[in-house]
């Protein structure tokens, strides 16, 4: 009888801590306590559709995230915006996941945001300056400026190693987009820029913040205020980039990041989302809390499947 409890209360025990860490990935960093409403700024983005997000989750625990929307150079319409929420939402629940790449359609990485939608959010309801109109297209900026930010954060604490894989141009938002992923990899003659100060503005969706935690302020600076290109050999000198891949070439440049990718998930998957799952804490909490999330998370694995089959191996080796 007691063996049975005990191990009914160890699974409850490890059932509610599991629960605690995805609540604490999934967490907004906006509510309406900040007058952001969520499902006033969809309606507002339904408005602008092209493009699409496509999902495919592979055999072997790897997902490929494709922005698809190559007449506009990969760039994020309205619609896009929400779906990217959705698929974030998707691989959050994905307990087989391991890793995750995210690229463009067509060769090209992504141009930032839809800048026919900017416009036209800009002058809807035909806004004038008055004080009225600058509050509203104030409000529509900062709302979307929330919605991009509590999705790449989410998407930056998946329990999946993530990969940018730069093909062509990341410019503006797609240059934020990469500094969301854990790991850029650049094709040959790709390039990554924050050309924001040429629109009058600074990063909005975390670009800014990410790219300080990167490369340091100093070269965050550069980059930004000198809205500098930076090629791969020039990211690899930052650490921004990890590698740079041998084919410009679509296809062989997936399959190389795939490869590469590879190497860092050869372990089942609640071990590779555990090690993710430690990183994001020790990276974003104070360490009191980074040390409790380690070892509540170690107390996930610890006597699991992965840990007995190890031990059971080592042993045989002896």
């Amino acid at each position: 009888f007691f063996p049975e409890m005990a191990t009914c209360l160890w699974k409850n025990l490890l059932q509610t801590t599991k629960e605690r860490i995805i609540q604490q990935q999934r967490a907004s960093l906006y509510d309406s306590a900040h007058g952001y409403r969520e499902e006033l700024i969809k309606k507002k983005l339904q408005q602008f559709a092209g493009g699409s997000i496509n999902l495919s989750k592979e055999e072997d625990g790897i997902g490929i995230l494709t922005l698809n929307n190559p007449r506009l150079m990969n760039a994020f319409t309205g619609t896009m915006m929400i779906e990217l929420q959705e698929k974030v939402t998707e691989l959050e629940n994905w307990k087989d996941g391991k890793g995750l790449i995210i690229r463009g359609a067509g060769n090209t990485f992504c141009s930032g945001s839809d800048l026919n939608a900017v416009k036209a959010i800009s002058n809807s309801e035909a806004r004038s300056l008055n004080i009225w109109g600058f509050f509203c297209l104030l409000q529509d900026g900062m709302n979307m400026c929330m919605f991009m930010q509590n999705t790449l954060t989410r998407l930056m604490r998946l329990p999946l190693i993530s990969v940018a894989l730069v093909q062509g141009k990341a410019l503006g938002g797609g240059a934020e987009l990469t500094t969301a992923c854990d790991f850029r990899l650049m094709a040959p003659g790709s390039e990554v820029r924050f050309v924001h100060k040429q629109m009058g503005l600074v990063p909005g969706w975390g670009g800014a913040t990410r790219l300080v935690q990167l490369v340091g302020s100093r070269a965050a600076l550069q980059l930004l205020s000198g809205a500098l290109r930076v090629d791969p050999e020039r990211a690899l000198g930052l650490g921004l980039s990890q590698e740079t891949l041998a084919s410009s070439e679509e296809a062989a440049s997936l399959e190389e990041a795939r490869a590469w990718l590879s190497r860092y998930t050869d372990a089942p998957a609640s071990v590779i989302q555990a090690m993710k799952k430690v990183v994001t804490a020790g990276k974003e909490l104070p360490l009191a809390a980074a040390l409790r999330t380690e070892r509540d998370v170690f107390g996930t694995v610890w006597g699991g499947p992965a840990n007995l089959q190890a031990l059971l191996q080592r042993t045989k080796h002896r």
